[in-house]
């Protein structure tokens, strides 16, 4: 059973992006944590405590936004001069995003830090929510809600290394399809991450 102690104790034990990683995860963002001044963010990977089991929270962006327009992804953004922590960033986001009032979420910890190919170093926190949740979306930057099982999430079969053209260029990156949805990029790569945090390292890992 996958429960708030044993992910605050796994989130605890991290020391090391590379013993999260395989090598060309690792290598990846090595280079991109090179490329320039990447610009702070934080996201919430908020994980819901519903009786019939636990669920991850996702918001589907809506379609006229300037970047990530119609993605999948987790509440979050850019860090303000008046954050004081990547804590604080990923809760005042949600709060703005999604109406998720911040004395709703205990906070857990971090994952490694996600740097992505738009310039972004993205602080992970991960949280933890009594269910159910009502959600207040903000219509200008949230089209809608939605919540996924985590033992789906977390299920590695459902983890699919993908290829294709961006920005004129052949990359490779991680996608979780889940029914019509399909979460990829940063938001799966962290999925990933959280996934091997939780097992203790990447699948074949002696």
């Amino acid at each position: 059973m996958i429960d708030r102690a044993l992910i605050a104790e796994r989130l605890a034990a991290v020391t090391s992006l590379e013993d999260l990683l395989t090598a060309d995860d690792f290598e990846r963002q090595v280079t991109l944590a090179k490329t320039g001044a990447p610009r702070p963010a934080a996201v919430l990977l908020l994980v819901v405590n519903h009786p019939a089991g636990r669920t991850v929270v996702f918001t589907q962006r809506t379609a006229h936004l300037a970047d990530h327009a119609g993605q999948i992804s987790f509440p979050g953004g850019r860090c303000d001069a008046a954050d004081s922590t990547p804590e604080r960033t990923a809760l005042r986001e949600a709060e703005e995003e999604i109406g998720l009032a911040p004395t709703q979420v205990e906070v857990l910890g971090r994952l490694p830090d996600y740097h992505t190919g738009t310039g972004y170093r993205v602080s992970p926190i991960v949280g933890w929510a009594e269910g159910p949740l009502t959600y207040r979306p903000d219509p200008h930057e949230v089209e809608e809600v939605f919540e996924v099982p985590l033992d789906f999430l977390l299920d590695t079969r459902n983890h699919h290394y993908e290829t294709g053209m961006q920005r004129g260029r052949l990359r490779g990156y991680w996608a979780l399809p889940y029914g019509e949805r399909y979460i990829w990029g940063a938001t799966a790569g962290m999925l990933v991450t959280f996934q091997r945090v939780i097992a203790g390292g990447p699948p074949g890992r002696a």
